[in-house]
């Protein structure tokens, strides 16, 4: 995963300061993820890998498949990603931009997965508290995991606070081992 992230980098940085540059953060936003949403899908794989197939074509069809979502610099980036063999980039590369946007705009996604589903008060309080630490805007993003057994775990950028029974089991079993 590391390689498509080092790969990416590149990319998304230039999609984001032309689009920051523009005003088009949210159009590029949206692009970034129908083309992400294309590529991802078991069909799209088999074309790529397809030798009859030019580049320029599948990058044609791509663009055809995303349709009126696309602007022209958003072709334009798909015959780049096409001519360099690098579709594959753009989960990671839509994944980065949002990461540099959200930056940009002062805020962050902290995703919360718990062990059971949250009420909205839990859900008000660990945002408060995560813009609080953070000193950010937070947008909380919440799935559920039983094999936590309780409790959660809260990951936003570099930050991860693991509060999971699962994760407390763990480290009470490596003390007793010692």
């Amino acid at each position: 995963m590391s390689e498509l992230t080092t790969a990416a980098r590149p990319y998304a940085k230039a999609v984001f300061e032309m689009a920051q540059a523009s005003g088009t953060l949210n159009e590029w936003s949206d692009q970034l993820a129908a083309m992400s949403a294309v590529v991802a899908t078991e069909d799209s794989a088999a074309l790529l890998a397809h030798p009859r197939i030019s580049k320029a074509q599948k990058s044609e069809i791509f663009s055809e498949v995303i349709g009126d979502e696309l602007s022209p610099g958003g072709r334009n980036l798909l015959a780049t990603l096409s001519e360099n063999d690098r579709f594959a980039l753009l989960p990671e590369m839509a994944s980065i931009y949002e990461a540099m946007k959200a930056e940009a705009e002062g805020s962050v996604e902290a995703e919360v997965v718990s062990a059971m589903e949250m009420s909205a008060e839990q859900q008000d309080k660990i945002t408060a508290a995560l813009q609080k630490r953070l000193g950010r805007d937070v947008k909380l993003v919440t799935s559920i995991d039983p094999s936590l057994m309780g409790g959660a775990i809260i990951r936003a950028g570099d930050l991860v606070i693991d509060g999971s029974i699962q994760s407390r089991l763990k480290t009470m079993n490596m003390s007793m081992a010692k």
